[in-house]
């Protein structure tokens, strides 16, 4: 991924010998410079403001009540000119597959990706302007700052997405193909609405017309936060008769919702491994330790989801941290990207029940179950699933090339150990900052990044100043191009659960016959749909009082039926074509889905034979690791 400002000259392609697109083009030049600018000091202001928090609350005892409340200010403003960085270097994440296995018709595929962009973006503008103003002169509990501050974030960021997508169209011209998908949009559009009251009709099945809007929009090529906000849009537009402005209050609540600061933190920390030298000390001691194996970081991979898991509670956090530290390491070794995505995906899945999971203590406090007893409950089943991935790693890399790396000393490869321990020493530090309170899991990634720099600085003697402000743009650019799609997902879960679907299922799942087996299976298969349409949290908060109770009559317990049932979301999460998960694995990797694509089921499928296990194993849940 490269620095959104080095792509800015991307606006120097517009005809030179024109004096209009000449200034058009600095003026371009200039605002891209100046949103990166700001961006990257919202990260530095994020990192400084919640490393105060953490040290005023633990050595001070005197907690700043107001940092929450600044710090998602600031993250919805990360996420809207990150948004806009992401898409003016093309970087949002997108399903390509159809466009590249169709090269010819490239063009035709991005400008209809293009069109129904900016008519998403063009639809959704008047109404966060509107849901803006009507927040004017009201104001935040703790610091009494104007409302109209945060809110003010979508439209603003709406717009500058609109000018970089339209400045995109005109880099790109083919007007004939711009014009003839303008038409074809607008019909697909017009059609919907003047049939609304049809549509509306069919009930519980217009939704399934909308998600075959959406397939289409995925398959096209448009980014995926665009294709959930379309969608959405149109159900809200053509089948629910909702105010428009819900759709923004959602997109807004997903995109600043305060776990969610953990994911810029660890995307800093993550790159930050790489240029202090803490990711290069790491490796270079496990590859002195599996150079002669095959397929050795794959495992490395597994290990460190594992382990990482447990310190973060956030699936989006743990791919932050894992993904920048070990993805460029293994390009270079010559590892296949699409399958490295996969098995990032894969791992994400098995370590949904690893504490301090998210999902763990939701599912918790909303059906009243010992988030202890889950904690210790969620290990064994994420080991048994982990064991499964490693030994599915191993029979592959059998049909690998051997590697090309020579046998290290032992007296090497104990150096490399002695040079690797403040780095592996990183993983401890987190941990304990959660262990002792120090930290939140949200938090916490402040700490590593203190300690990362401190250790680039004076032990491994690499830290080049010149490179942080780069790491700050890359940092707002990914997390805005992720923040963007949980903000779009979070409105499109709105929608599901508006249509009502969700209490049918339920009902459904009540009445199977097959006793205790045949509700699991059930249960399984649910949540895996469950889990490639909603978040974890509001599918819990959704279906867990209403299948819960069904379990229980059956005398499942509870903690067994928690671990099948996060287990089974955490697949449904990371499965294309809809697994906001799987394009977060992509994103973060920087790695094309169409080419992780080709790969994820085989691992989704060594997943769910886990969760077989699992499942039909409640001893399993039991177990202390």
């Amino acid at each position: 991924m490269q620095v959104p400002m080095q792509l800015a000259a991307q606006a120097a392609d517009w005809p030179q010998r024109d004096p209009v697109a000449g200034r058009a083009a600095r003026l371009l030049n200039g605002l891209y410079a100046g949103i990166a600018a700001i961006a990257a000091a919202l990260i530095a202001g994020e990192i400084v403001l919640l490393l105060a928090s953490v040290f005023w609350r633990y050595a001070l005892h005197r907690p700043l009540v107001w940092s929450d409340e600044v710090a998602t200010v600031v993250l919805i403003w990360v996420g809207v000119l990150g948004a806009t960085l992401a898409g003016h270097g093309g970087q949002h994440i997108r399903m390509s597959a159809l466009v590249s296995a169709l090269p010819r018709h490239r063009d035709k595929f991005d400008s209809v990706a293009s069109v129904a962009t900016l008519v998403t973006l063009g639809a959704l503008l008047p109404v966060a302007i509107e849901y803006c103003f009507s927040e004017w002169g009201l104001s935040s509990p703790a610091l009494g700052i104007p409302n109209v501050v945060r809110h003010a974030a979508l439209p603003v960021g709406l717009a500058l997405m609109l000018v970089s997508e339209l400045e995109r169209v005109i880099r790109r011209g083919a007007w004939w193909h711009v014009a003839a998908a303008a038409v074809g949009v607008a019909v697909v559009t017009v059609g919907l609405y003047l049939f609304s009251e049809q549509v509306e009709a069919l009930g519980h099945w217009s939704l399934l017309l909308f998600f075959v809007v959406l397939g289409v929009l995925l398959v096209t090529g448009i980014p995926i936060a665009f294709a959930f906000a379309a969608a959405s849009a149109l159900y809200v537009l053509c089948a629910d008769g909702t105010p428009m402005s819900i759709v923004t209050m959602r997109f807004e609540e997903g995109m600043a919702h305060l776990i969610l600061l953990a994911i810029p933190l660890f995307v800093a920390l993550g790159l930050l491994l790489q240029v202090t030298g803490l990711a290069q000390a790491m490796i270079g001691f496990l590859a002195s330790l599996l150079g002669r194996v095959r397929g050795g970081l794959n495992y490395v991979l597994i290990v460190a989801m594992y382990v990482v898991s447990g310190i973060s509670g956030s699936k989006a956090a743990d791919i932050a941290a894992i993904a920048p530290a070990l993805f460029p390491d293994m390009k270079r070794r010559g590892y296949d990207e699409g399958d490295m995505a996969a098995l990032l995906s894969a791992s994400a899945a098995m370590s949904e029940t690893i504490p301090p999971s998210l999902v763990l203590i939701t599912i918790g406090s909303v059906m009243g179950i010992s988030i202890a007893a889950l904690f210790k409950g969620g290990l064994a089943p994420a080991l048994v699933i982990a064991i499964a991935l490693w030994l599915y790693v191993a029979l592959r890399a059998r049909k690998l090339p051997a590697p090309s790396a020579q046998q290290t000393p032992p007296r090497e490869v104990g150096r490399l150990f002695v040079v690797a321990l403040p780095a592996f020493g990183l993983p401890f530090v987190i941990r304990g900052a959660i262990v002792n309170g120090v930290a939140t899991a949200t938090e916490v990634a402040t700490i590593g990044i203190v300690y990362a720099l401190l250790a680039g600085w004076l032990i491994y003697r690499c830290l080049d100043p010149k490179k942080l402000y780069p790491l700050l743009v890359e940092t707002a650019t990914t997390s805005g191009a992720i923040l963007l799609i949980m903000g779009t997902a979070t409105a499109m879960a709105w929608v599901i659960s508006q249509s009502g679907v969700s209490n049918e299922l339920a009902a459904l799942v009540k009445t199977l016959p097959g006793g205790r087996s045949m509700f699991l299976l059930v249960s399984i298969c649910v949540f895996i749909l469950v889990g490639s349409l909603l978040e974890g949290i509001p599918a819990i908060v959704l279906f867990a009082p209403l299948l819960f109770p069904a379990s229980r009559a059956l005398g499942i317990d509870d903690v067994h039926y928690s671990m099948v049932v996060i287990l089974a979301m955490g697949i449904g999460l990371f499965a294309p074509p809809i697994g906001v998960g799987f394009y977060l694995a992509c994103g973060m990797g920087k790695v094309e889905p169409g080419l992780a694509s080709r790969h994820i089921w085989r691992y989704l499928a060594v997943v769910l034979a886990g969760l077989l296990v699992v499942a039909f194993v409640p001893q399993l849940t039991l177990l202390k690791v």
